[in-house]
């Protein structure tokens, strides 16, 4: 008797088992298609964005908008995929690219220091703005042809 109340309770968590593993497949596959329509938002928002404007306005609205509108990793994704996008099709600012310390791979002290006073000075906190300061390092350096000098040294 107790071998097969066994029996049933193991086939059971079996059956169950399964169920909640295609249903984490599922879900994951749900979860991915949102992430990368919302990365698609933010990118056609950048666009947009900086056809109207330039190159600075889009590094101050991805800042601005990030600092007041949420915090964290997937945050910093979602107005990452927004300055990116903004830098593409901005006009030109002539002070974009003044005082922004090359790009490195491994940042420097200096560019930790940049970085952190920039966003301390705009009185955003957090390692977003900081990550969102190193794409405008990377879109300066690759504009002077900096950044394939760098890795090609590596």
């Amino acid at each position: 008797m107790w071998k097969k109340i066994l029996l049933a309770c193991l086939l059971l968590a079996l059956v169950a088992g399964g169920w909640f593993w295609s249903q984490k497949d599922e879900w994951l596959a749900e979860f991915n298609a949102e992430r990368a329509e919302e990365a698609e938002r933010f990118r056609s928002a950048g666009l947009e964005f900086g056809q109207t404007h330039d190159q600075q306005a889009c590094l101050d609205k991805a800042l601005s908008d990030f600092d007041s509108q949420c915090s964290g990793f997937s945050c910093t994704v979602k107005y990452g995929r927004f300055l990116d996008a903004c830098l593409e099709t901005a006009r030109p600012a002539p002070a974009f690219c003044e005082g922004v310390p090359p790009y490195r791979e491994e940042p420097s002290e200096e560019d930790k220091s940049w970085a952190r006073d920039t966003c301390w000075g705009q009185d955003i906190r957090g390692e977003g703005c900081r990550l969102l300061l190193r794409q405008q390092q990377y879109f300066c350096s690759a504009a002077d042809g900096a950044v394939a000098a760098d890795s090609a040294a590596h």
